[in-house]
């Protein structure tokens, strides 16, 4: 399988205030802001994003890794026996997505845009 991109995610209580932040600090561009979330980086170089509550999971993820092929990749983490902490689903903004618990305890958010 092919992970098309890798972007960390760092929890946060006021996204505006930690966006302005990172901007000033960095000099980094917005690259995408869905009001919860807010993806910082130098164009596709380099992105990490600022996440308070996720839209529709009951918890947050520490990353989220794009794959070519999101379907397979459930079914893979599904036969690894991994606890599915959000269900594989299509969401409004364009990507399909579940989570998974990785075996440290790690909330991973798998996701292939649509």
């Amino acid at each position: 399988m092919k992970l098309s991109r890798a972007v960390p995610i760092l929890t946060v209580d006021d996204i505006a205030a930690a966006t302005t932040a990172y901007r000033q600090t960095l000099g980094l561009e917005v690259l995408m802001d869905h009001g919860w979330i807010v993806t910082l980086g130098s164009g596709d170089v380099a992105q990490f994003s600022l996440m308070t509550e996720d839209a529709t999971a009951s918890c947050n993820p520490v990353a989220s890794l794009q794959v070519e092929d999101v379907d397979a990749a459930h079914a893979a983490a599904e036969a690894a026996g991994l606890e599915i902490v959000h269900a594989l689903c299509d969401e409004e903004w364009g990507v399909r997505r579940f989570f998974f618990r990785d075996p440290a305890g790690n909330v991973v958010n798998v996701l292939e845009h649509r």
